[in-house]
């Protein structure tokens, strides 16, 4: 285990040529820098912020919800049935009409029965509106609160305006209570998301916001262990300056504030835009490319801490594609649709196809129920037909 500890914090992989752990040990009296045991506190604060969630969440998310008229739906839940069970973790979709006739073959059940419960069965693990209200609310908090809580402080220092200073005299960098508190609750929120990914609500780009988190953990665990806490402070508040524009677009699209919904994801876009394909690549990775090597030079550490940041960058160029999609769609269609919000949220295509289904199985009953209708008043011959298409034409009104 020595061998292990010692291979792994090789100082000649984690600090600048010349720099050893012994001179970070010993700071100057009333001076702190950045130890790795520091990032051991994000974890019991990450619990922390999940319960707070689930309190905020029910006590004042739900109330919120309800004020705007979005209340929490019952979901009726299908016939426990094994062997469709089975059917449904095995498949993503409906069965075909081969698969049905099987299953109604082999459970003596009708064909409309067992589609039912298909239904039924995907409803019931779909998130309602509510539930993706107070998500939606609880992120929108943080993300202000972070994002006011950070440009606050970080528009009175002097690095906010040339990053070249993020290097000056580095890796004694002085760690300031401010900036270990907002690197704690910003690592400690991330690890929530990753805890709380698995229980949210299932995306599209799960796998995507996976990779994103983990990035994003390993990338602040790494700038703080080595000290680049300056320019890494400058990465966390030009991502979190979007991120409550587009929480509250979907606050105002599940409200049903289309206008509001409309302006607030056209000032998110523009935001999102400038702030990671400009100000992130052109200003934050060009520091940490180049002003980085001009003043300190290259070394293990530094390459890995590039890397990160171009991971995350090639993201932002995938999400600023769907940001795009879902804008020229907005532009010939007049507004911000439900269903191209499901580029970022996949529920809405869910919901969607799930109302198309629903209105499917409706518009069968009343052709049965057509047909019923002919076959009995029909036998009149012209005025049983005459009465059956008016029957029908009732219907289809209704």
């Amino acid at each position: 285990m020595a061998a292990i500890y010692a291979w792994f914090w090789n100082e000649r992989f984690w600090l600048p040529n010349n720099v050893t752990w012994a001179d970070l040990a010993d700071p100057a009296p009333g001076v702190e820098y950045p130890k790795a045991r520091h990032l051991l506190s994000a974890l019991p604060l990450a619990l922390g912020i999940f319960a707070v969630r689930i309190l905020f969440e029910r006590f004042i998310a739900g109330p919120c919800a309800a004020i705007v008229h979005i209340q929490a739906e019952t979901v009726r839940r299908a016939q426990p049935n094994a062997v469709l069970e089975k059917v449904f973790t095995s498949i993503t979709k409906s069965p075909d009409s081969r698969h049905l006739d099987g299953l109604s073959k082999q459970l003596d059940w009708e064909v409309r029965k067992i589609q039912r419960w298909f239904r039924q069965r995907r409803n019931q693990d779909k998130p309602s509106i509510h539930t993706k209200f107070c998500e939606s609310m609880w992120r929108f908090i943080f993300y202000l609160f972070i994002f006011s809580w950070g440009i606050q402080y970080l528009w009175q220092t002097p690095w906010m305006w040339d990053t070249r200073i993020c290097w000056f005299n580095y890796p004694f960098t002085i760690l300031t209570p401010w900036m270990f508190q907002y690197y704690t609750i910003e690592l400690a929120f991330y690890w929530s998301l990753m805890f709380s990914q698995f229980i949210d609500i299932k995306r599209k780009d799960f796998l995507i916001m996976f990779v994103h988190h983990l990035a994003t953990i390993i990338l602040i665990s790494f700038s703080y262990i080595t000290n680049m806490v300056n320019a890494g402070s400058l990465i966390m508040l030009a991502h979190d300056s979007s991120d409550f524009l587009l929480e509250a677009a979907k606050l105002a699209n599940y409200a049903k504030y289309q206008r509001v919904c409309d302006f607030l994801f056209v000032v998110f876009g523009i935001c999102f835009f400038v702030t990671r394909l400009i100000i992130f690549p052109f200003w934050l990775i060009y520091t940490t490319m180049i002003e980085s090597v001009e003043i300190i030079g290259p070394y293990p550490t530094w390459w890995v801490f590039t890397g990160l940041l171009l991971v995350l960058q090639v993201l932002h160029i995938f999400w600023s594609y769907l940001i795009a999609r879902i804008a020229l769609k907005a532009l010939m269609r007049g507004k911000v649709a439900k269903d191209v919000r499901s580029d970022i949220e996949s529920s809405s295509d869910e919901e969607t196809d799930a109302s198309k289904e629903r209105n499917r199985e409706r518009e069968r009953e009343r052709t049965s129920s057509l047909k019923h209708t002919t076959s009995h008043k029909g036998e009149n011959g012209t005025n049983g037909h005459f009465t059956g298409t008016k029957a029908w034409g009732q219907n289809h009104n209704s």
